[in-house]
């Protein structure tokens, strides 16, 4: 992984992935006590970053082998993004999705014109049942945040965090990153390694599901105790990434731990001060940024939206706290 293919990446995606704003509020900046700038890939095509880097991936696949299909696991915004980048260049999609994912989320891969399967993943493993279809069907699997041009694609948000951040005047500041395998925080770890060097990267976990806080802390890859059942069910994987921990433990400061009462009133205050939707996952930088600023350091904080895709019982449940 270099900065080469996140600028490859990048090229492929020109006019077709969304570029995302470096947003603000004095509202936050004041709960915060520093200046908060919120990166929010709610906005970007199917309502969250995975289309980035699932359009990497596709468009990097030799043309022959696209045509073939491809099939992706996902509890839901990795499986909308290879859905519609699939829908946009005219390749068949199957998706694995947990059947206790968010029926919005489930509902959006279809529309998209993927084919869903369902599993439990209490007592199945997506991998096992995604290797076997991918071998009879002739499907190219593309993992969620273990292969290197999906990596490539999330950097791409790091590209544009470089960018907005020295037009903002901010060139140093943590950067809180919503993190489940560690995709996107390794994609914008490489890219700011590159472009902007004075912008740490902070990984934001809920409690219960902090294990690349916990690895990045014990130096070696650590397993959650469940993957189901959390409030932010887009970033509940069972352990970091093969491919994502050893970057993450590079380029990464220490990983930040929040609660399900913190990630709901950051929802709260992101639909009220920023005019946003944020789903629990995609909500837990946001909560890092807003109530564990002496776990920070500067004048300025940088944090993701990672994800806007969340049934309404669940923005009610928020708007509630």
């Amino acid at each position: 992984m270099n900065i080469q293919m996140i600028e490859a990446a990048a090229t492929r995606a020109r006019s077709i992935t969304r570029r995302t704003p470096l947003l603000s509020s004095p509202a936050l900046d004041a709960i915060a006590g520093r200046r908060v700038l919120v990166k929010p890939e709610c906005l970007q095509h199917t309502g969250s970053f995975k289309f980035r880097g699932a359009w990497s991936a596709l468009t990097a696949l030799p043309e022959d082998q696209r045509a073939k299909g491809v099939i992706a696991f996902s509890s839901g915004n990795h499986a909308q993004g290879v859905a519609l980048a699939a829908q946009k260049l005219g390749v068949p999609a199957v998706i694995l999705m947990p059947s206790d994912a968010p029926a919005a989320k489930i509902e959006g891969t279809r529309s998209y014109g993927a084919e869903v399967v369902l599993y439990d993943r209490t007592t199945e493993s997506r991998e096992e049942i995604g290797a076997a279809i991918a071998a009879e069907r002739g499907l190219t699997l593309v993992r969620p945040y273990d292969e290197p041009q999906v990596i490539a694609g999330q950097g791409t948000c790091g590209l544009e965090i470089a960018e907005q951040a020295a037009e903002a005047g901010v060139t140093e500041a943590d950067v809180l990153v919503c993190c489940g395998g560690g995709g996107l925080t390794a994609g914008i770890a490489l890219a700011l390694e590159a472009r902007a060097p004075g912008l740490r990267v902070r990984p934001a976990e809920p409690e219960g599901y902090d294990d690349t806080a916990r690895s990045l802390h014990s130096g070696s890859r650590e397993r959650n105790a469940q993957e189901a059942g959390g409030l932010c069910d887009a970033i509940l994987t069972p352990m970091p990434g093969e491919l994502t921990f050893p970057i993450n433990a590079r380029l990464c400061g220490p990983g930040v731990v929040v609660s399900d009462q913190e990630v709901l009133r950051a929802m709260s205050l992101a639909l009220r001060h920023l005019k946003l939707v944020a789903e629990p996952g995609g909500a837990v930088a946001l909560a890092a940024a807003l109530f564990h600023g002496d776990e920070l350091a500067g004048e300025a904080v940088i944090c993701t939206i990672s994800g806007g895709n969340l049934d309404p019982a669940m923005l009610a449940r928020a708007l509630e706290v």
